[in-house]
């Protein structure tokens, strides 16, 4: 595979930001489409989720960004708010090396008036969701006549959601000089029909291949009860981590219940969590403070974390593409990883395009090891104070390790929003932690602790 720095555009300090950031090789939909997007093509590419797609379009999108300027230029739209966020963390990464640069989020679940504000403050790039672009386009809130770019990411996926007509009068108001860039895991008629009305002779890339779809191992099981054949899994494939996906949020949160009575540390998400409690899961979830995530379709799409080992269908999708979008969320990248499926005997019908592609398997041939349980060692830590309050990861890194005497691999993941600061901590040292930050002071300043449970 091709490397970074064979791009001759990519200038030697974005090159940096990317080893820093462990990127060095192109995978393959960034090695077809980067050179393209700097050409000004627009991009019809088949991708599936974990192959780089977000670099592969984002790279461009910062290196073209022209600083003199505070009107927006690149707007990305996503099916969800999950995705939304996880782009915007990606884009903030690797324009690191381009001070000044300013990525506005704009999704619903959020109060309108302070996004608004920050319109009106200016930004380089949007990054947001159709219905709530809509609404400050209605409100004259958000002006697009400036965009040079429009990214569709996950396409199917906003189609799927009823999005066709929103996306193309969001596009219409822009101008029609405009590159537009669009990403989907599945070239359906609709994507076809979207393609000819938003894109000027798009270069098509296809990077699904057979050797990434064997990446993960796809098993089912039939049961007579799901509860049990969830526990009997869990206690004979020991993942690390496990994502598991209902359809409901009452059997999410039904489900999360159990497995806490069981004494496996476990975190849902699903559409009634507000947008601080939807982060909050994810963040957990993702600094490995909780082990077992349980998820409506809120989370199979937007959810870019790696190393999750298991995904389990507890309850069947309703359709097929559904499925391939949550086991997605395992195998990404250059992992491998496993998806299981239970059906009970009424769902067979339903379970035939599982059946054609994964392996049958009996519950009676598993090894079931009753005293394991999924339980993390870490712990968050949240602070009151975030980018608002110009709180940086080595700040706190430097006063826990310096001021508070923890030593560094003590603690995990940290991670900063607009207001709070979340760090995974080693249970032996949380409350420490907790402790001394009520005397302790970060840059000068005293911040509030709490640790999430």
């Amino acid at each position: 595979m091709a490397k970074f720095n064979t791009i001759t555009e990519i200038p030697a300090a974005l090159l940096d930001t990317l080893t820093q950031l462990s990127f060095t090789t192109m995978t393959q939909v960034q090695e077809k489409s980067i050179a393209p997007i700097l050409l000004g093509n627009d991009i019809l590419a088949q991708s599936k989720t974990g192959s780089g797609k977000t670099l592969a379009f984002g790279l461009p999108c910062v290196m073209r960004t022209e600083l003199n300027t505070l009107k927006p230029q690149t707007i990305i739209i996503t099916p969800t708010r999950e995705l939304a966020e996880q782009i915007a963390i990606a884009l903030r990464q690797i324009a690191s090396y381009k001070a000044n640069l300013k990525i506005l989020t704009l999704y619903g679940g959020v109060p309108l008036r302070p996004q608004a504000d920050s319109l009106a403050k200016g930004a380089h790039i949007l990054i947001g969701t159709p219905g709530r672009i809509q609404d400050h386009l209605a409100k004259g809130t958000l002006i697009l006549e400036s965009i040079k770019t429009l990214v569709l990411d996950e396409a199917d996926r906003m189609l799927d959601m009823g999005f066709y007509d929103d996306v193309v009068k969001i596009a219409s108001n822009m101008p029609k000089s405009k590159q537009t860039l669009l990403f989907s895991a599945t070239f359906a008629e609709k994507i076809e029909k979207l393609a000819n009305t938003l894109l000027k002779q798009p270069l098509i890339i296809k990077t699904d291949t057979l050797q990434e779809k064997t990446k993960i191992e796809e098993i089912v099981y039939e049961v007579d009860h799901k509860q049990k054949a969830l526990s009997t899994l869990i206690h004979s494939y020991k993942p690390n981590t496990l994502l598991i996906f209902c359809n409901t949020k009452i059997e999410v949160i039904a489900l999360t219940k159990m497995l806490y009575s069981q004494g496996h540390s476990v975190i849902d998400i699903h559409g009634d969590l507000d947008q601080r409690e939807r982060n909050e899961s994810m963040i957990v979830f993702s600094n490995n403070s909780k082990r077992i995530m349980v998820a409506t379709d809120v989370a199979s799409r937007g959810l870019d974390i790696k190393n999750i080992d298991m995904v389990i269908n507890y309850d069947l999708p309703f359709d097929q593409e559904v499925y391939t979008h949550r086991i997605g969320r395992t195998g990404r990248a250059d992992a491998t990883g496993i998806a299981i499926s239970l059906f009970t005997p009424k769902e067979s019908e339903k379970c035939s395009y599982v059946l054609q592609k994964a392996k049958k398997a009996q519950m009676k041939e598993l090894r079931v090891d009753t005293k394991f349980k999924m339980v993390s060692n870490f712990d968050t830590l949240c602070l009151n104070g975030g980018k608002k309050t110009k709180l940086r990861a080595g700040d706190i890194l430097g006063t826990l390790c310096k001021e508070v005497g923890i030593d560094s691999k003590m603690i995990g993941k940290i991670n900063i929003t607009d207001t709070k600061s979340y760090i995974a901590l080693h249970h032996t040292v949380a409350d420490k932690v907790y402790k001394a930050l009520k005397k302790v002071k970060i840059k000068k300043k005293r911040y509030v602790a709490w640790v999430l449970h």
